[in-house]
Parts: C-alpha cells; structure tokens; sequence
C-alpha cells in the first residue's frame, strides 16, 4: 500500500501547489466577507451560529453533547458559542422529552426565522459570485467541495479517507 509520500510524489507537485494556494487564498476571501450574503443581512451572523442553527434544524432538538460530536467539536466550545444564542432568543433550552432531567437545545421560532434570513442572503450571494456558470458548473463545484470537506473532516477524525468517486461528475 502506497504511503502518503508516495502518493504525494506520484501527483503533480505544481498541480497540489497551485490547489493549496487556492484553498489558502479561499479560506482568507471567506473571513474577510465572511460569506455573509448580501445588503442589509451581509456580514450579520458569524459562520459558529449559522453551522449551530443550521444543525438543529436539519437535525432536530439535542444535546450539548451530540451537537458537539455532530459538529466535530468540543462540548465546552458548543456550549460557549450557543450561550448568545440563547440570550439573544434564537435557541431554547428545553428539557428531554423522555429523561426530564436532561436539556436539549431546540431552534426557536424567532432562530427559525433568522436562519431563513440569513440563508435567503447567501443564496442570493452564491447566486452573485457564480452568475455566468451553468447549473452543471455549480453542481459540479458542489459536489467536489463536498467530497474536499469530508475528507478534511475525516483527516481532522483520524478516519481513512473516502474513496466514493461515484457522485463525483468525471467531465
């Protein structure tokens, strides 16, 4: 089995140059609009509460903990950063519908209705920068930048990377 030099040495090093600069120059563009959208909502919800509010929403009330391992993060880091939120009324603390003692974490409805917002203003963003491509383009953008995510995410896990090149568009 080759090992990572090996691997590294079998691909163009100009090529890997040129994507880590890429990358590099990505996550800087990222901070600095933050990716926030457009107009009035540009900028207004930091990327730790739109990933925290987007989780409970694809997933339901939960845990501290289950956000936390579900997001890939320490529970005293969840913890730290849903504070605001429920200061600010957007998440609810509530307590576990099968054991009283326990508190989840829910989407108020108010969070629900920022969230939506604020989703509303990145489409309109993701439509702007990629005005020109075709619908092939962004699909294809997308799933890459996926498939690129996951690996990250499952590097960060210490899991072996994932080998599913099927949903992956080859042209």
């Amino acid at each position: 089995m080759p090992t990572s030099q090996d691997m590294t040495t079998e691909l163009d090093p100009g090529l890997l140059d040129a994507l880590q600069h890429q990358v590099a120059v990505f996550a800087r563009r990222a901070e600095q609009t933050r990716l926030g959208g457009t107009g009035q909502l540009r900028n207004s919800m930091d990327r730790a509460a739109y990933l925290l509010l987007n989780r409970l929403d694809q997933e339901g009330p939960m845990g501290v903990k289950a956000l936390a391992a579900g997001m890939g993060i320490d529970s005293s880091t969840v913890t730290r950063q849903v504070a605001p939120l429920v200061d600010t009324g957007l998440v609810k603390r509530t307590s576990h519908p099968e054991d009283g003692r326990a508190v989840v974490l829910q989407l108020s409805p108010r969070g629900l209705a920022r969230l939506e917002e604020v989703r509303a203003s990145r489409r309109e963003l993701m439509a702007q920068v990629t005005e020109g491509w075709t619908a092939a383009e962004r699909e294809s953008f997308c799933t890459l930048l996926t498939r690129f995510n996951s690996a990250l995410s499952a590097r960060q896990s210490g899991l072996p990377p994932a080998t599913d090149t099927e949903s992956v568009p080859t042209s």
